[in-house]
């Protein structure tokens, strides 16, 4: 099961995720799953640098087999977060939808930062 784990900060903002093991929907290498919320996690990761034009100082990360780990810092302005804010619930949209999709093997929870 893949685990999705959004952080929200005080005014209900998406600030980062967690994502976090194997799908187990088809073997290593044909999980459609596991290959579907990998590609939406990385793209998010790069189009906040490429799209919104974030510096890395702002965006924490980390990426081993199987964990992905994303945070924005706090430090960052209000315009650029705002942009980032979309990108972000882009990601919990195409969550939900492979979720509705694929029962049983996503699920997203929310963590307060």
């Amino acid at each position: 099961m893949i685990r999705v784990v959004l952080y929200r900060d005080c005014q209900n903002r998406i600030m980062g995720y967690n994502i976090t093991g194997h799908a187990g929907y088809d073997t290593k290498g044909e999980d459609i799953v596991c290959a579907a919320i990998s590609v939406l996690a990385q793209t998010v990761l790069l189009s906040l640098a490429d799209v919104c034009n974030i510096e890395e100082k702002y965006i924490e990360y980390s990426i081993d087999e199987g964990v992905m780990n994303v945070m924005i810092s706090d430090d960052l302005d209000n315009d650029r977060y705002m942009e980032a804010e979309i990108l972000l619930n882009t990601l919990e949209v195409g969550v939900r939808a492979i979720i509705e999709n694929y029962p049983g093997y996503v699920t997203v929870g929310y963590r307060e930062v």
